[in-house]
């Protein structure tokens, strides 16, 4: 069964910075895309970055690049999301996901407020 655990959430004011962690388990970390996606309030599912299997390549939506980087760790099965320069329109609930899948986590809630 596939499992992540988002983690790293908070509270920043804008222009402050976050780092997110994914835990994941129950299938072949190394050996898969992984991507963070957010969810807004009153809003669908918005894809935020994406990293292959080995890290080397990443991409990033518009409104994120530049601010935000995305790694892995293989040996600890966790990806991360390294937020800086948060903005009033980054809140949201951030989730990781496996591949193209449904997030399976509970995600981490981001909230930018002066």
């Amino acid at each position: 069964e596939v499992q992540v655990v988002e983690s790293g959430g908070g509270v920043v004011q804008p222009g402050g910075s976050l780092r997110l962690s994914c835990a994941a388990s129950g299938f072949s970390f190394s050996s898969y895309v992984m991507r963070w996606v957010r969810q807004a309030p009153g809003k669908g599912l918005e894809w935020v970055s994406s990293i292959n299997s080995g890290g080397s390549i990443t991409n990033y939506a518009d409104s994120v690049k530049g601010r935000f980087t995305i790694s892995r760790d293989n040996t600890k099965n966790t990806l991360y999301l390294q937020m800086n320069n948060l903005k009033t329109e980054d809140p949201a609930v951030y989730y990781c996901a496996k591949g193209l899948g449904v997030p399976p986590g509970q995600g981490t809630q981001v909230t930018v407020s002066s």
